[in-house]
């Protein structure tokens, strides 16, 4: 089973299949040490979502997996552009921020109250998951990385100008997500080691543009910088049509958000192996950005309202008020997990160890290639 191409040599890896970053909650759930670890060991590169992590919990994992492995990993972080706080409004004092969106949006705190009381749920207050991504807390995350040397760097979203040298400094590749050309030839102009072009079908933050359109315009915009394709890929299919159009691997999510070693609740993974493409939405409800999840009674109910969502720190904000709500009561279920159209094929037979699901990828992405230098002679 061999199948190696130019992304296998920059970062080091065996098969050229990268475990998606995917940070949605502050511990890390989504990408445990052993996820990460059992990836980076099968071959390709696994990475922590560390975006929403506090950095004590990033360099533990970091620790984590280096036990675990001494093969190539990764940490992703976001750089968002955050909505203005005032200045006397602690960005980190969340009953103040939540004192902030009474005054300024009442009708939008009304609501959660009710969401809360309408599912069956009772208030909690905020515990210490409950924070606001800060300037000063991005800083803190990228020193950590930097000061552990991690192998590899991947930013899901802002500007990379200032973090592609820090990086480099340190020996440190550098990846940077992007949704349309122009973010990507802005990376590349950064000097980034490898753009991920993620397509409309990807779960969690995603832009508007599918994969077929978007991978082989990145392409051809960023060369010679390689370009991995991400989005509504979770089989050896999905490889083969990425590195048809350019690509020289993948970053996949979903897939791995079912796999043996995945840490989410049962409630989180039945919504993706039972559901269907259809129930997996893109939306602004969940953080204040659009970001693809399931069509959970959370998102429903922000749909019948009519209330736009909150821009980006405030809204996840709300979407706490209800999240811990909804855990005290361990009915986690409410709420949505981040994942992408291909969630539509994907079942209870994909719940297998993550080493599986490589070389299963790996394996099938080979014989269609094989055959299909076989079958269509020109």
């Amino acid at each position: 089973m061999k199948l190696k191409t130019p992304l296998c040599d920059v970062l080091g890896i065996q098969y050229p299949v990268i475990q998606a970053g995917m940070g949605w909650d502050k511990q890390g759930s989504t990408t445990p040490s052993k996820l990460v670890a059992a990836v980076s060991n099968a071959g390709g590169l696994g990475v922590i979502g560390g975006s929403p992590m506090q950095p004590e919990l990033i360099r533990e994992r970091i620790r984590q997996i280096r036990d675990l492995t001494d093969r190539p990993f990764g940490v992703d972080i976001t750089l968002p552009r955050l909505s203005e706080v005032p200045s006397e409004v602690p960005p980190s004092d969340i009953p103040k921020v939540r004192q902030f969106i009474e005054d300024s949006h009442p009708e939008h705190a009304a609501f959660v109250r009710k969401l809360i009381q309408d599912l069956g749920l009772k208030p909690q207050e905020p515990d210490v998951r409950s924070w606001i991504k800060t300037p000063e807390l991005v800083r803190r995350q990228l020193d950590v990385i930097l000061e552990a040397r991690v192998p590899v760097l991947a930013i899901g979203l802002g500007d990379t100008k200032e973090v592609v040298p820090l990086a480099h400094g340190q020996g440190i590749k550098v990846l940077a997500l992007a949704g349309a050309v122009r973010h990507a030839v802005r990376h590349a102009r950064n000097g980034v080691d490898v753009i991920v072009a993620q397509g409309y079908e990807a779960g969690g933050h995603t832009g508007n543009i599918a994969n077929f359109a978007l991978i082989p315009q990145v392409v051809d915009a960023v060369r010679p910088t390689p370009v991995v394709a991400a989005g509504g890929i979770a089989d050896g299919r999905g490889l083969a049509a990425a590195l048809s159009l350019g690509a020289v691997g993948v970053w996949c999510g979903t897939v791995f958000l079912i796999s043996q070693e995945s840490a989410i609740h049962s409630d989180y993974r039945n919504q993706i192996v039972k559901g269907s493409t259809e129930d997996f939405v893109l939306g602004r409800y969940c953080s204040g950005k659009p970001s693809r999840h399931y069509r959970s009674e959370y998102v429903q109910g922000w749909e019948k309202s009519g209330l736009r969502a909150l821009d980006m720190p405030y809204q996840g904000v709300l979407t706490d008020e209800v999240r811990l709500a909804a855990e005290a009561a361990d009915r986690v279920g409410v709420m949505s997990v981040p994942g992408g159209q291909i969630a539509g094929l994907l079942g209870e037979r994909d719940v297998r160890p993550a080493r599986e699901i490589l070389e299963g990828m790996m394996s099938q992405a080979a014989e269609i290639l094989k055959d299909m230098a076989s079958r269509y002679v020109l």
